[in-house]
């Protein structure tokens, strides 16, 4: 990884006001409206208050949407001759992708934080520490995942509308990936393999422990296989997306 190539992505990105703010700030104001104005917030699911288990879905998927919207960028680079001038240097692909990474996970690392500031501030609660630091951790290692389906789809897609695409696949994966709403039967079993549902179940893990809401308990092991697999499947789309990006030139 080129730390000097690293904090000018980092610069890039950041001056990009509008866009910044509203991946750092989404993610809280969807936790204000979902979880901490609802009723019956204090009520406790697992080792948790409702409030909580809101705050800490919502992060995850501030994360997933601010690695994705960042990522995705390399589309628009590619149009604007950034991408043709990495290609001119020594970089190599596994190097582009681990630094284009790394800067995405920076800003959802600040979009956590946010949230969670907010959820402190407004009657989250856990029943230990631990679980804090547990979901937010766990939330930001997995959002790596789609740090990699970002920058797949900016690396595959020409058009400059590839970022809003990917972002907009983020919250249908969502929806399905029993983020938003909690599924059961048909649905369910669909979104076992969606991207989304093996991170979101390590997310709540500390806090439900693999219990769902029609009282099943899906097992751990369930949850890695998925991130792993999609991990694999996201790793390779873009390194194939960087190799084909420098044929063409």
């Amino acid at each position: 990884m080129n730390p000097t190539y690293m904090v000018i992505e980092f610069k890039r990105q950041a001056r990009d006001v509008s866009n910044v703010m509203f991946v750092l700030l989404l993610p809280a104001a969807m936790y204000l409206l979902f979880g901490a104005s609802t009723a019956g917030g204090e009520q406790m699911a697992g080792h948790a208050n409702l409030k909580y288990y809101v705050m800490a879905s919502m992060a995850a998927y501030g994360a997933v949407s601010a690695v994705t919207d960042i990522s995705a960028t390399a589309a628009t680079e590619q149009t604007q001759g950034w991408g043709r001038q990495i290609g001119l240097t020594p970089m190599r692909p596994w190097q582009f992708v681990l630094t284009k990474t790394v800067v995405a996970l920076a800003f959802a690392a600040v979009a956590m934080v946010i949230v969670y500031a907010v959820g402190i501030f407004t009657g989250a609660k856990a029943d230990a520490t631990w679980i804090w630091w547990a979901t937010a951790a766990i939330s930001l290692g997995c959002s790596a995942v789609f740090a990699l389906y970002g920058l797949a789809a900016g690396l595959l897609f020409k058009s400059d509308s590839a970022a809003g695409v990917a972002s907009g696949a983020v919250t249908f994966f969502a929806f399905f990936g029993n983020v938003f709403i909690p599924l059961s039967g048909t649905m369910l079993d669909i979104a076992r393999f969606t991207p989304m549902y093996g991170m979101i179940g390590l997310v709540r893990w500390p806090v439900l422990e693999g219990f769902l809401a029609d009282g099943k308990r899906e097992e751990l092991w369930w949850y890695i296989a998925n991130v792993v697999a999609w991990t694999v499947i996201f790793l390779a789309l873009a390194l194939w997306g960087v190799r084909r990006s420098r044929a063409r030139r």
